[in-house]
């Protein structure tokens, strides 16, 4: 195709033929294979790390306590 309708000029380099590592800007991620979280299960996974930061800041707390003369 000519430079003048659209064409690559003489002397460009050649598409490469292995796909880049990276992928282009415009392009989409594939569909996910396993579902989103529902209400429930975000609500759950939610309550789960609640009591989990709260029982690491109980034990700080007791281990701080303890280490006091």
């Amino acid at each position: 195709m000519p430079t003048a309708a659209g064409g690559l000029p003489e002397g460009s380099p050649q598409r490469p033929t292995t796909p880049s590592a990276y992928p282009a800007v415009h392009d989409m991620p594939p569909t996910r294979a396993t579902p989103m979280l529902s209400d429930a299960d975000a609500k759950k996974l939610e309550d789960d790390l609640i009591a989990t930061r709260n029982r690491a800041a109980a034990a700080a707390k007791a281990a701080a306590d303890a280490d006091k003369p």
